[in-house]
């Protein structure tokens, strides 16, 4: 069975390929990131030596700092690793927006012209998160953003007018009483209003401007409070949103962790911490329900006309979710990690990692160094060739870098 590569559905690229026709300095870098994934041996022959060539996505995590306690998040979730840490002090190392854009002038200036993906924590907290944006569309670098709703409606021209090419955000329940209690606010809050609030406000704002930017996209997390319900957050959302992302969930099992700390410490000499805030307790008992709901997802947007529907992984059947749900070692073919042949991940502090989800290796922070100088240093690479020659990690068999990049 040849490996499986995550990519973005041929309908969802038909029904949206007319809002980039008129940017081809998004649509060829779309193209080319998804292109170089499903061919990456042909463009990267030597894997086995750690070397990459081009940067095709830099992640910014711009801040720490959330409004929201969604219990699905590894940060601030019920498991999450951030509780352990000063939040003060967090917010005292997050990097610059001066220092930001001197990092993304550089990379253009050595031929990397990723594309930009600003989140958080909450990435509309962090002050100069609609500056980078626009830093970022000059510099010719497609500029997207993870939200989970905070901020939106009062920044919507903003966002419009810095042709943001893609907004990403959080939905999790069809109405306010499930989404809320799905992504509590710390103090008192509606973060289902602030979502519908923002997304009608950048809708009219696109309007006004005759714009087809940003791309809207509704990312959704399945769990066992709206496993039932994922029709209805279709219907709700179809007519303010351009398209659906449903993700099964990414949670490791205290077995799975036990296992990593042991690989992980043969591999790089210490043992790391940050995938425990990913520990999940939850199965699905209904996978048959659960199987209908995605089928009702897909059939209802094949129409030409209907608002497309991703499922990250691609996992239908009940034998499937089963085994997704309840074995952790079940990898589906996703037997090899791309992302960190193309993608960089900044911390808020800088720090630099090669992997997306569990940031425990750190090769350097951009305070200091450049990406450009890092992107292949020999720390870098050594991470590379581990997972090349040695094989993927026990925690890498739910872990977006694998299955969702």
């Amino acid at each position: 069975m040849a490996d499986r590569r995550s990519s973005i559905s041929l309908g969802t690229i038909i029904k949206n390929v007319s809002r980039f026709i008129p940017h081809p300095w998004i649509f060829t870098k779309l193209a080319t990131l998804q292109v170089e994934k499903l061919l990456l041996k042909r463009f990267t022959p030597d894997t086995g030596n750690g070397k990459a060539r081009r940067i095709r996505q830099l992640s910014f995590r711009v801040t720490d700092r959330c409004n929201l306690r969604c219990h699905t998040c590894g940060q601030w979730g019920d498991t999450g690793y951030l509780h352990q840490m000063g939040l003060k002090q967090l917010v005292q190392n997050e990097v610059t927006p001066e220092r930001y854009i001197e990092i993304m002038n550089d990379l253009a200036s050595h031929g990397h012209r990723p594309i930009i993906y600003f989140w958080g924590g909450e990435p509309m907290l962090y002050k100069g998160t609609l500056r980078l944006i626009k830093a970022a569309t000059n510099l010719g670098l497609p500029a997207s953003i993870a939200t989970n709703g905070t901020r939106i409606a009062s920044a919507a021209n903003g966002l419009v007018d810095a042709r943001l090419f893609l907004m990403q955000i959080s939905i999790d329940g069809h109405n306010a009483e499930t989404h809320n209690s799905l992504r509590p606010s710390v103090g008192k809050g509606d973060n289902f209003s602030d979502i519908n609030d923002g997304l009608d406000a950048v809708n009219m704002a696109r309007r006004q401007r005759k714009s087809g930017l940003p791309l809207i996209a509704s990312l959704t997390v399945i769990s066992e409070a709206n496993a039932n319900h994922l029709v209805d957050i279709y219907k709700a959302f179809k007519d303010k949103v351009d398209l659906f992302v449903f993700y099964l969930s990414w949670w490791i099992t205290p077995e799975r962790a036990d296992l990593h700390d042991r690989d992980f410490e043969r591999r790089f000499g210490f043992i790391p911490k940050m995938h425990r805030g990913w520990l999940g307790k939850w199965q699905l008992k209904d996978y048959q329900g659960l199987n209908i709901q995605l089928e009702e997802l897909l059939a209802r947007s094949s129409p030409v006309s209907a608002t497309p529907v991703t499922i990250i992984p691609p996992i239908t059947g009940v034998k499937n979710l089963s085994r997704y749900y309840t074995d952790h070692a079940s990898r589906f073919g996703f037997n090899q990690c791309i992302s960190i042949y193309q993608a960089v991940e900044v911390d808020s502090n800088g720090d630099i990692s090669p992997c997306r989800d569990y940031r425990d290796y750190i090769v350097g922070n951009i305070k200091d160094n450049t990406i450009s100088e890092l992107w292949n240093s020999g720390r870098y690479c050594y991470f590379r060739k581990s997972l090349s020659r040695g094989g993927l990690m026990p925690v890498c068999s739910r872990c977006c870098g694998l299955m969702g990049y």
